[in-house]
């Protein structure tokens, strides 16, 4: 029996990763992190793009390892041409490139938010079946996307609604650089949200038509709050830091599941997924659940090790695109904005 064994390429912003699946059922995921951005309270893409050159070797040939196979066995190199930092790309790109022509093998180019909703469809075993079935409605919640996605097929998937300003991710993350909470300040937040009174603070909710977000309003809401509160107190935010963090969290979760739930109920669709890094977010977790047992919705959560960029997501979706001979020319160049 001939395998289709897919190398995975991610390089989209700050993690090298490299996976390699075979036949659809995962074998390795390898990620390299970088923590050199921490002191800057955000990704400095330059610093970025010199890690990715120093991990994506080791990365590549820890996860052949990790697989147990050679590349003399690979069908195909799956890599992420955008959406990033375009320097980030370059290098995931350029590797593969040199990669396949040294092999002599296809090369896939991925769409990273295509990516992320495919995640779901990493199978850890022969006999996991978990699967959602098309079509299913995706919330894709990250730090740079916030999207609503009708998905008929792997190759077909219609956002029917997106943020027209920031993202949910930034608004967490930003929100809690101005509380001096670090970078990244999501997992931050959903710590001490869980310690606080979601319900201590009113924050601003748009009102933006169909099923579009927006969350610069809240962002400066939530900034107005601060510096009212501030200037009566000055240790306002450390008096009620996780007050604070609990009634962002639940807003933005409202915000998000007050969309999605209109959604489902327009298109009758009720299977209902979601991914992105935002997804590893309790506070979403639990509104998915608890609108699973309200409404009756069958809800699919990706593991955690699948909601931030990881080369998993890459190979599967490569390795349904293998499937339908659609391959990348070796001149494609990557980009840094799309949308699906």
């Amino acid at each position: 029996m001939n395998h289709i064994t897919i190398l995975g390429i991610e390089s989209s912003c700050d993690d090298t990763s490299a996976a390699v699946i075979r036949d659809g059922v995962m074998l390795s995921n390898v990620i390299a992190s970088q923590a050199v951005h921490e002191a800057f309270g955000g990704v400095v893409p330059e610093l970025a793009s010199r890690a990715h050159q120093q991990n994506i070797i080791p990365v590549v040939s820890e996860a052949l390892k990790r697989a147990g196979i050679d590349k003399s066995e690979l069908s195909a190199l799956a890599f992420t041409r955008g959406p990033g930092l375009m320097g980030s790309l370059l290098v995931g790109t350029s590797f593969a490139k040199g990669f396949v022509t040294a092999l002599d093998i296809p090369l896939i180019d991925v769409n990273h938010l295509q990516a992320h909703v495919m995640a779901h469809f990493i199978k850890e075993s022969e006999d996991d079946h978990n699967q959602p079935s098309f079509p299913f409605i995706c919330l894709l919640v990250s730090g740079g996307n916030s999207q609503i996605i009708r998905v008929n097929s792997y190759k077909d998937m219609e956002v029917i609604g997106q943020t027209i300003d920031d993202a949910a991710g930034e608004a967490f993350d930003k929100c809690a650089k101005v509380m001096d909470l670090g970078y990244p300040g999501g997992p931050v937040v959903d710590r001490l949200a869980k310690e606080g009174n979601p319900k201590a603070f009113t924050l601003n909710k748009p009102h933006i038509p169909r099923y579009n977000y927006s969350f610069s309003g809240l962002k400066t809401s939530f900034l107005y709050l601060l510096r009212d509160r501030i200037k009566e107190d000055p240790d306002f935010i450390e008096k009620n830091k996780q007050d604070l963090c609990a009634s962002l969290q639940f807003t933005i979760v409202d915000i998000l599941m007050d969309k999605l739930r209109k959604a489902v109920k327009d298109t009758g669709i009720t299977e209902v997924a979601v991914a992105g890094g935002v997804s590893a977010n309790s506070g979403v977790r639990n509104a998915f659940e608890d609108h699973a047992r309200r409404y009756g919705w069958k809800i699919h959560l990706p593991k955690f090790s699948f909601t931030t960029d990881n080369a998993a997501m890459v190979a599967i979706t490569g390795y349904y695109k293998y499937l339908d001979k659609d391959f990348c020319s070796i001149d494609e160049a990557p980009f840094s904005r799309v949308v699906l």
